[in-house]
């Protein structure tokens, strides 16, 4: 079963969420909270397989949860599902850490898919969101790499110089799933949906020694 944790102010929206994904096989709601301080808690209690999150809420919004989430749990799958497309809320909640962009004009069924998506380490970003992305002049006003850790700067210098996660581990004395994790995290950060891409970015920027 996939676990999954609605982090959303709404308490309709969660009905509805919960209500449909209550009857799917392979889906198992385990914890709901109405605001990010709420979710940070639940995250770190429950350890969800797939955290949705809402981005405006009281107390604390989703952007500042999925930081906090992240930083104490950086295997964490954080799905945001907002009504929110401005540029002030995307890149941050990309760059907190988040595994994908949705609308809450998705549907049920385009949830369910993207939380299993997700599991499977899928990024799932919204087509509009996507766009955004994808304008390159667009995404360089945004300096993402300022939110990479120091360890995260290193393994994103060796994945430029074409290391491979093994070489990577090796270089850097750390274990094979510490480097998936940093490389996972560097991704989402950098909003880039592959190592050559993040290379390109980390070229691009100056961030290779």
């Amino acid at each position: 079963m996939i676990r999954v944790l609605l982090v959303d102010d709404h308490e309709m929206v969660r009905l509805g969420v919960s209500s449909y994904l209550s009857i799917q096989e392979d889906i198992e709601v385990v914890g709901e909270a109405e605001n990010g301080r709420q979710g940070v808690e639940k995250a770190l209690e429950l350890r969800p397989d797939v955290i949705l999150m809402d981005l405006v809420m009281e107390v604390m919004d989703g952007i500042e949860a999925t930081k906090q989430i992240m930083s104490a749990r950086p295997s964490a799958k954080i799905l945001i599902v907002t009504s929110y497309i401005d540029d002030e809320k995307v890149f941050p909640a990309l760059q907190a850490g988040a595994s994908g962009y949705l609308l809450k004009t998705s549907s049920a069924s385009e949830i369910a898919a993207a939380i299993r998506a997700t599991v499977n380490g899928q990024r799932v970003i919204e087509d509009e969101v996507n766009e955004k992305i994808q304008n390159q002049s667009y995404a360089e006003q945004y300096f993402l790499h300022e939110e990479l850790t120091n360890r995260e700067r290193e393994v994103l210098d060796l994945i430029a110089q074409g290391k491979s996660n093994q070489e990577i581990a090796e270089e850097l004395f750390i274990t094979l799933k510490t480097v998936k994790t940093h490389v996972s995290n560097i991704l989402s950060k950098l909003a880039v949906e592959d190592r050559t891409q993040a290379a390109i970015y980390a070229f691009k920027h100056g961030l290779v020694k």
